[in-house]
């Protein structure tokens, strides 16, 4: 799928699959192996809040569009993310210690050097999951379930997304795998193909959906597009620059390990929207491959504008520079879509 050219030769290459399909769930576009089974990770959140909004939680603590975004992104650890979810935590009555998410960096080189220059530790409020945990903590406070163990499998918070999983990816509860991810809570894993269907049902839901799972889906993609600097931020965050760049055309969440997928609402190419999955098999680690992979496909897709094309220059191609700072090579999408 990408090259990484140093000199006259192509150095290494990454491999992986990609799946488009449309509204009615019918293949647009694929590459490699669709069926291969892999982990949600955090292209998981916007369904992990579904039960959030159906239950009445949401309403309940009067969380605005700017929170359900957050609770659907993997944030930066800038400010703004940071005051967003304390905002949260104060709604529902508790404060960041009750967050199993654990504590990291802020991805934000700015947010990190400022906490280091400031002598703070980071706390699970610099987590990018911490959206998502005072998510659940919402939910289980709503459920009347245990907020100690939101956590867990059996909690009936998890049992819940693992519901919402199944209904939106067409997999059966009981054939989904089900890991433990890096913030803590369950993760789940289905094929790369479900993972298409569950985007294309966000944004075109099945007719046998409820109204409040409908209902629920149409808010969470206006938040994120709405507030898209909440799924990620404002430095080297593809979905962010992904929506920025097109604005209420698509949503974008990206995954650990490699993986990246996207919901675009019906326009005149899909007027039934379309549902896209990418992963890269070698897990990508910094993401040099994952992001002009997604950039050529929402081309080769007709998806993006020459102005946004141009707006995500920065994404779609990269190069090698060596210590000295100069251009060395460069990594580049070289597949075509079927």
């Amino acid at each position: 799928m990408v090259e990484v050219r140093r000199g006259s030769i192509t150095e290494s290459r990454h491999r992986g699959h990609i799946l488009a399909l449309d509204g009615d769930e019918r293949i647009v576009a694929c590459l490699g192996s669709p069926e291969t089974i892999t982990y949600l990770r955090s292209s998981a959140k916007p369904f992990q809040v579904i039960p959030l909004i159906t239950s009445g939680a949401a309403d309940r603590f009067h969380f605005n569009a700017k929170e359900i975004s957050i609770a659907c992104g993997s944030h930066n650890g800038d400010p703004v993310h940071i005051e967003t979810v304390k905002g949260m935590l104060r709604k529902i009555g508790l404060d960041e210690s009750a967050l199993k998410c654990g504590a990291h960096e802020p991805y934000s080189p700015e947010a990190a050097r400022s906490l280091r220059e400031s002598g703070e530790e980071p706390t699970q409020l610099h987590n990018n999951c911490s959206g998502k945990h005072a998510g659940m903590l919402a939910l289980a406070l709503h459920l009347g379930a245990a907020i100690e163990t939101y956590d867990k499998p059996d909690n009936q918070v998890q049992l819940q997304i693992t519901a919402c999983i199944s209904q939106f990816s067409g997999v059966p509860v009981e054939d989904i795998a089900i890991g433990i991810d890096g913030c803590g809570v369950p993760v789940h894993a289905v094929p790369v193909k479900a993972m298409a269907t569950m985007y294309a049902r966000l944004v075109m839901p099945p007719a046998g959906f409820d109204n409040e799972t409908r209902a629920a889906s149409e808010r969470i993609t206006g938040a994120m597009m709405a507030y898209p600097e909440m799924i990620g931020g404002e430095t080297e965050s593809l979905d962010t620059a992904l929506m920025r760049a097109a604005p209420a055309r698509l949503i974008a969440k990206a995954g650990a390990e490699g993986l990246f997928t996207a919901a675009i609402c019906p326009c005149e190419e899909y007027t039934r929207g379309l549902g896209l999955a990418i992963k890269i098999e070698d897990g990508d680690k910094g993401s040099r491959a994952r992001r002009p992979a997604a950039v050529e496909t929402l081309r080769q897709l007709n998806l993006l504008s020459d102005a946004a094309l141009n707006a995500l220059s920065p994404y779609a191609k990269s190069y090698l520079r060596n210590h000295r700072g100069e251009r060395v090579g460069e990594v580049v999408a070289t597949f075509e879509l079927s």
